[in-house]
């Protein structure tokens, strides 16, 4: 049983330092204008099992060099959902889908249904979760500096600080609740066929309403066989073929 540990512990290392060096490699290969060669390791990297923002945003920025609409529209999201809060990914996500053919307008959210989804998107689940861990941790501190206190003014100081710790840890754990059911119960994929035909029937035998293009995010309602009913942000509704997409 250590063996076997043991084995596992050095295989786990290994693949670590052997990803390290891919994602150098990756680097070097994009600085110097090898775009396809990155991509390459980039993609090594996840068939290795490693994610993370950085090889998601790395492996968009060098499928935008190469002008491939969906890869590098795909690629950015899906760092934005490992780091959503990162102004670098949104900013550039926001150039790749200035290349996109389709021109979807966002219907608008209420004032304050757009500042609390705004706020929760801020960090992920994990990010919500640290720092809901951080303020119990600040509030437990500063609770026992409060008891164990002598001073009425710092009575006053750690109470106070205790209470704002104790606000951040609940207001982190219902954000984290929210941005772990939001993404449970929502779905996206971007379309990565040059056209994607849209029927209001999951059949060949339906109306064609609308094509779209390739890079274009839709909002996934259901799968039935090999169709799936989809909403766009401007809550138009339709059925597609599902190798048309790839889910986020």
């Amino acid at each position: 049983m250590n063996k076997i540990v043991y084995l596992l512990f050095i295989c786990f290392f290994s693949l670590s330092a052997q990803n390290k060096d891919l994602f150098q490699e990756a680097n070097t290969a994009y600085n110097e204008g090898n775009y396809s060669e990155a991509i390459n390791n980039y993609e090594r990297i996840l068939e290795n099992g490693e994610t993370s923002a950085e090889v998601y945003y790395n492996l968009a920025n060098a499928h935008y060099k190469l002008s491939h609409i969906a890869p590098s529209v795909y690629y950015y999201e899906k760092a934005l959902q490992l780091n959503p809060g990162d102004s670098d990914v949104k900013n550039n996500l926001e150039f790749a889908q200035r290349m996109l053919i389709d021109e979807i307008e966002e219907v608008p959210k209420t004032g304050l249904l757009k500042i609390t989804n705004k706020l929760i998107s801020v960090l992920s689940f994990n990010g919500w979760a640290w720092t809901a861990v951080i303020g119990s941790v600040l509030f437990a501190a500063f609770f026992l500096l409060y008891y164990f206190s002598n001073s009425s003014r710092r009575k006053r100081f750690f109470f106070t600080t205790s209470i704002i710790s104790l606000i951040i840890m609940l207001s982190a754990l219902i954000f984290a609740y929210q941005q772990q059911e939001y993404q449970k119960n929502s779905q996206f994929a971007i379309i990565f066929s040059e056209e994607a035909i849209i029927r209001n029937e999951p059949t060949l035998r339906s109306n064609e309403i609308l094509m779209l293009h390739e890079g274009t995010k839709v909002k996934i309602l259901e799968t039935f066989q090999n169709w799936i009913k989809f909403e766009l942000a401007n809550e138009i509704q339709g059925w597609m073929d599902k190798s048309d997409v790839r889910f986020l």
